[in-house]
């Protein structure tokens, strides 16, 4: 008796005309999973979304194998899945679409250490997002790192790629490398992006800047998220006195990870030199008067309607301490390639508790 032949001893009293078309090797295959899924079921709890990711590549690499090397067809996957729903009934995720999204995923991600040191530290929901809207696999690996690192949820991962977050981050004018360690420099820059997109305001193209700030402080979840993970508001209008006078900052923000100060400047007006030498000055204030010894270098960001680059570089290029200078865009200036929805405020909660602890 063949091997395939013994194996359709093995598989449950069902009608055999739906197995008209299979491979002779299906059973033998099927029975293999069935195997492979049980051990997976058996692991601990806390492993258990590793686990799940190996197990779908291990499926998709067997069905992308089979499919090169012996022919089979699309028809085997809509088998399969009847036969693994019917096996593992408290089980999801067996469903065609499901078991075509596995061979995806072994198809995309061929290295086996990859999947097991990185991609298995996010949920299978982030990889099919990734799957479906991010086609590059360099711009696909870099999302997944962002994810890593900032425990996006999957929602707020949507959020990142609609709004094109890889064109944005670390593209603003800075001085970062030349007044920051090399450490905190490169985390600082990845901060910072340009543009800022503030399409949660509904304002024309004519806002005052104290309307922009009464703004952003209204819809102060929508902001911290669009300036990512970290960022713990510390007050508007942030009185500070120097020199027996009374100064004001914007917005004043400290930030978890880089154990630093953050301050923002707003303007509606396009960038000018004179920007630069005022927040160079509420700097010296803030890391004089607020900052504790053990804090890092207080940080400065410029946030303007428009920048001409090159103004900008020279304007920070002697400064003693870290300015940033980054563009923003309201609603109706908004790029169509940008649009995207936002999170709901569950999920903004979600974001910015991961983002405190």
């Amino acid at each position: 008796m063949s091997a395939g032949s013994e194996g359709w001893r093995n598989v449950r009293r069902i009608d055999m005309s739906l197995y008209e078309g299979i491979p002779e090797e299906y059973p033998v295959f099927l029975a293999g999973l069935k195997v492979r899924i049980r051990e997976a079921q058996t692991r601990a709890v806390l492993s258990a979304n590793r686990e799940l990711i190996l197990l779908y590549w291990h499926i998709g690499k067997e069905i992308v194998q089979r499919q090169e090397r012996e022919g089979w067809g699309a028809k085997v996957i809509d088998r399969l899945s009847a036969d693994l729903k019917r096996e593992f009934p408290d089980m999801k995720g067996f469903s065609s679409r499901n078991l075509k999204y596995m061979r995806s995923f072994a198809r995309a991600y061929p290295d086996e250490e990859f999947v097991q040191e990185v991609l298995a530290q996010i949920t299978w929901y982030h990889t099919v997002t990734l799957l479906d809207k991010v086609k590059d696999p360099v711009q696909r690996e870099w999302y997944i790192r962002r994810t890593i690192a900032n425990g996006w949820s999957r929602n707020v991962l949507v959020h990142q790629i609609e709004r094109g977050l890889i064109r944005r981050e670390g593209r603003a004018v800075t001085n970062f490398s030349e007044t920051l360690p090399a450490e905190q420099s490169d985390l600082a820059l990845q901060t910072m992006k340009d543009p800022y997109i503030f399409d949660f305001l509904r304002m024309g193209e004519t806002v005052r800047e104290r309307e922009l700030e009464r703004g952003l402080i209204d819809h102060l979840r929508e902001f911290l998220l669009e300036l990512g993970v970290g960022f713990a508001f510390v007050g508007s209008q942030y009185r500070l006195a120097v020199g027996g006078q009374d100064f004001y900052l914007d917005l004043l923000f400290y930030h978890l990870r880089l154990r630093s100060y953050v301050v923002i400047d707003l303007k509606v007006g396009e960038f000018i030199p004179e920007y630069a030498g005022k927040m160079n000055f509420y700097l010296s204030a803030v890391d004089d008067l607020l900052a504790h010894s053990s804090d890092n270098p207080s940080i400065g960001i410029v946030l303007c309607k428009a920048k001409n680059r090159v103004i900008a570089e020279y304007a920070l290029r002697d400064m003693a301490r870290p300015i940033g200078v980054a563009g923003y865009v309201l609603t109706s200036s908004l790029p169509e390639e940008l649009a995207g929805r936002l999170p709901t405020v569950d999920e903004l909660e979600e974001e910015l508790e991961r983002g405190e602890g």
